[in-house]
């Protein structure tokens, strides 16, 4: 696509975005044992490589599972070999999706109390929608590239719908709600009660700032006490999937009045959820007490199904949770970007926004009998004590950035990770398998490819800072080395020349057609030590740079992982970390020696 090509309208070139390129078999073999070999003894090795044999045998199974993703990949109405893959990875996970797969992000600081700062939010996010609705927002450009903006369709009245075996999510510019949504309200959650607020006139026209304010003020007026823990219907969307769908159904079965609330809830353009949170101290300290409220907070004051989420402390500070299944971090940085990139006042002229009296606000309530309440009650202590066991914290470093990683010669990116690898190899005595999302919205319906960080030269870049005898020219060597490493593989992943999700989607075909086309007998290579060590994650990461964010975090992804998200922009590095609560003596030595990791490599190449 040429620039000339390139449309204006938002939405206006995802069609004719390339798609991604789906690899041949031999390839995402070659490139999955040379991801995995890093992590593995010469025993674990072979096994591995005798497994890959097995599956590019000329009649073998993969064959079989791979020409028919090929058949998939050619239809009229598919977008990309992955059409099948993103549902089944995260509408298929029968975990709780509350601190398991939401994220979020926290704004910059506000001078505004909570009912204007959630009023604020509102209007800029309603300004945003309208962009979006008139396709005049501009469509995003990497390197005059036109990206994909599918994902922001599904910001406004999207929201998950659990089920067995596998979720739903019911969402606008789908066949069964065509076109943008034209619902007038949003939920305003307070002390565990649940609100509706029209905050659009009948005429389409969103009330001012300061009508809306006003209705916040009216929600936080109608109760100044929480409400009892077996009435705070959200706190079942905590529970397992499975096991939330069942309190779904027995929910709108007790009472035709629960089935409406229901379907209001879902058709929400978004949430606010107003938060008595008061931060205290100062410092990290603070920080830290923030994002675990952006995070997860009182489980009973939110709807975690709804894609957006507004969460506004007592104090005014605010951020955004987000339900991950049809959106990525790119999508929300796009949105908060646009939300507070310009004054409230610019979006509330955008939208015409005028005075019509405070907005209507009317509690939605629920019919509950004792197994309900119970039930309820049950997903909130459940939830406080899974909480419990995540422990989470935060680093500023208010010292370095991205610009301080390009004086020193080195990509930034590729500076934190090699940081990241020296931390935990002396933290937790071995290099082990690390996660990082990489965008790849260039491409029709692109969303993200998983890379794997760890490479041979890693491994030697973290032997040599080890080495005593190693001098600082060696040590520099082998960071280049490896930073080098890091930067071809992150572009390879960027270009879909990427193993991990070919060869998962062959072994998510068996599962679902496998009968169909003949292949049922398991494959070695999805038990082989490459396939189960390489993506036991040790660290996972993500990175969201924006300046209208301090932090952005996610929960912990398995039983020894640690979470890494990190804001690194310009002048700063912005760190969340979380693990389960059993190992977070190790998370507190890692953040120590990420510490002195970050020092100690400004020192050595700053020493050339």
């Amino acid at each position: 696509m040429t620039d000339t090509d390139v449309s204006t309208a938002t939405f206006g070139n995802d069609d004719r975005l390339p798609q991604v390129p789906l690899p041949t078999l031999e390839n995402s073999a070659a490139r999955f044992l040379e991801w995995c070999a890093p992590l593995l003894t010469d025993e674990q090795l072979a096994t591995t490589r005798a497994a890959t044999d097995e599956l590019l045998a000329p009649d073998g199974p993969a064959r079989a599972l791979h020409a028919d993703l090929e058949r998939f990949a050619a239809r009229d109405d598919v977008a990309s070999w992955l059409d099948e893959f993103w549902p089944r990875r995260y509408l298929g996970r029968r975990d709780r999706i509350a601190l398991n797969a939401n994220f979020f992000f926290l704004f910059g600081d506000s001078d505004s109390d909570q009912p204007t700062r959630a009023a604020e939010l509102t209007v800029a996010a309603l300004g945003h929608k309208a962009q979006l609705d008139d396709e005049s927002f501009p469509p995003l450009l990497a390197r005059g590239a036109p990206q994909s903006m599918e994902q922001s369709r599904h910001l406004f009245s999207t929201t998950r719908i659990p089920g067995a075996p596998q979720d739903t999510v019911r969402t606008p510019y789908s066949d069964e709600w065509p076109g943008p949504s034209t619902e007038r309200h949003i939920l305003v959650l307070s002390r565990g009660r649940i609100h509706r607020m029209d905050v659009l006139g009948a005429d389409g026209h969103p009330h001012t700032v300061d009508e809306i304010a006003a209705g916040m003020r009216t929600v936080l007026a109608a109760a100044t006490d929480r409400a009892p823990v077996e009435e705070s219907v959200g706190s079942l969307t905590t529970k397992a999937r499975a096991e939330w769908a069942a309190s779904r159904s027995a929910l709108a079965a007790l009472d035709p009045a629960n089935a409406d609330a229901i379907d209001l809830i879902e058709r929400a353009l978004f949430c606010v959820d107003l938060d008595d949170v008061t931060p205290t101290g100062s410092g990290d300290d603070r920080d830290q007490q923030i994002c675990r409220a952006m995070l997860a907070g009182d489980s009973g004051n939110r709807w975690f199904d709804k894609a957006v989420s507004f969460v506004v402390l007592a104090d005014g500070t605010a951020g955004i949770n987000v339900e991950h299944c049809l959106l990525d971090g790119t999508t929300i940085l796009t949105l908060v970007d646009a939300m507070l990139g310009e004054p409230v006042s610019a979006h509330a002229e955008r939208v015409g926004a005028r005075s019509q009296g405070e907005p209507a606000v009317t509690p939605v309530k629920f019919v509950l009998d004792d197994a309900l309440r119970a039930d309820v009650r049950a997903a909130a202590e459940d939830f406080d004590a899974f909480l419990a066991a995540t422990a989470t914290t935060v680093l500023t470093f208010d010292d370095f950035g991205a610009e301080v990683a390009k004086s020193l010669g080195s990509s930034p990116d590729a500076f934190v990770q090699m940081a990241y690898q020296l931390a935990h190899r002396r933290a937790r005595g071995l290099t082990a398998a690390t996660y990082e999302s990489i965008a790849t919205r260039q491409f029709r319906g692109g969303r993200t490819e998983a890379m794997r960080v760890v490479t041979p030269q890693v491994v030697a870049f973290v032997d040599a800072m080890e080495d005593a005898s190693s001098d600082a020219g060696a040590r520099r060597e082998a960071f280049r080395a490896a930073a080098a490493a890091h930067g071809a593989r992150a572009k390879q992943c960027q270009a879909g020349d990427a193993p991990e999700q070919h060869l998962w989607e062959l072994e998510l075909i068996q599962e679902r057609r496998g009968a169909d086309i003949g292949v049922t007998e398991p494959m070695a290579l999805f038990d082989s030590p490459g396939w189960q060590i390489m993506r036991s994650d040790y660290l996972s990461t993500s990175s969201a740079p924006s300046t209208h964010i301090r932090y952005f975090g996610f929960g912990s992804t398995s039983e020894q992982c640690i979470g890494v998200a990190y804001v690194l922009l310009p002048d700063r590095l912005h760190v969340h970390l979380s693990t389960p609560e059993a190992v977070a003596g190790q998370m507190t030595a890692f953040a120590t020696e990420l510490r002195r990791a970050v020092a100690e490599l400004r020192e050595l190449l700053g020493s050339e």
